[in-house]
């Protein structure tokens, strides 16, 4: 029988107007200290958002989110890594350390708690039910870049190492790029999620050349870099042509680089944590 693990969560709510009260749901922290686990979820599309809140500033507010999501993996793979997991903070302590209370438009609900045998799953149903709910079909059926790197994330996480990760801005004169998840041996291997699920062939096209044409812009970057495209495919049968015509084209991208669909996560979290404990030994 699986262990079961208690856990409290806090959801993230976006107040436009703090005055008036209204709110939507836009994340959630889940902690389970015996697991151990902490971590969060944030959405990064503005979706139902900028319908009920015109006038929302889409870029500030996705960065926002990752940033506060980035939070929480930092700090939960810390306390996962510690030698004694006896943290006495509970998650709404966690989550305004992260975010102080304040009268600023994002604001911790009042906790919840619950029992789980796994509580990345626990707080994958959460964010579902709490803020993605709501979406309407079309904008919830495609996954987004962000849907993608939790995917490679749990892999990432069950073997403690994303501690290792760190955001990485590889720049020539006239370009740059900003990778959130790099890791440094030797020269920098940097992953980056792409989402194919996407609505039209088109779109799936001019996604696969725009990251052709960014990565080509870097590749005289003085900083030496490896870069790791880890693909989700479409679910819509009918654009499988067009996702293998992406393919062909990301596989055109100039430099060091690896394109690692969906079903190799597991591969490629083995292959990073024997490079990472290589590279530990040898430090």
């Amino acid at each position: 029988m699986k262990n079961q693990y208690s856990y409290t969560y806090t959801v993230l709510r976006y107040m436009h107007d703090v005055t008036s009260g209204e709110f939507v749901n836009v994340g959630v922290a889940l902690h389970a200290p015996q697991a151990p686990y902490l971590s969060a979820l944030c959405r990064t599309t503005i979706g139902r958002l900028s319908k009920v809140f015109p006038g929302l500033n889409a870029e500030h507010f996705k960065a926002l989110m990752r940033h506060i999501q980035n939070s929480f993996e930092e700090r939960g793979e810390r306390l996962a890594n510690e030698l004694q997991f006896a943290s006495s903070s509970g998650v709404i302590e966690i989550a305004q350390s992260v975010l102080p209370k304040d009268d600023s438009s994002l604001q911790w609900s009042p906790c919840g708690s619950g029992r789980t045998d796994d509580p990345a799953q626990a707080l994958e149903k959460l964010f579902n039910r709490m803020v993605m709910r709501y979406e309407d079909k079309q904008a919830s059926s495609n996954r987004t870049d962000d849907d993608v790197w939790r995917h490679f994330k749990k892999d990432l996480e069950a073997r403690r190492i994303l501690q290792h990760f760190q955001s990485k801005i590889i720049s020539v004169q006239d370009d740059e790029i900003e990778f959130q998840h790099s890791w440094k041996n030797g020269k920098w291997h940097c992953l980056e999620p792409v989402s194919f699920d996407m609505a039209t062939a088109d779109s799936i096209r001019d996604k696969a050349h725009r990251w052709l044409g960014q990565l080509a812009s870097v590749q005289d970057a003085v900083d030496p870099f490896k870069v790791y495209l880890l693909v989700g495919a479409p679910q819509q049968e009918s654009l499988q042509p067009a996702f293998q015509s992406a393919m062909s084209i990301l596989r055109k991208i100039p430099g060091e680089k690896e394109i690692v669909p969906e079903h190799e996560a597991l591969d490629l979290a083995a292959r990073i944590a024997a490079e990472v404990a290589e590279h530990e030994r040898g430090a």
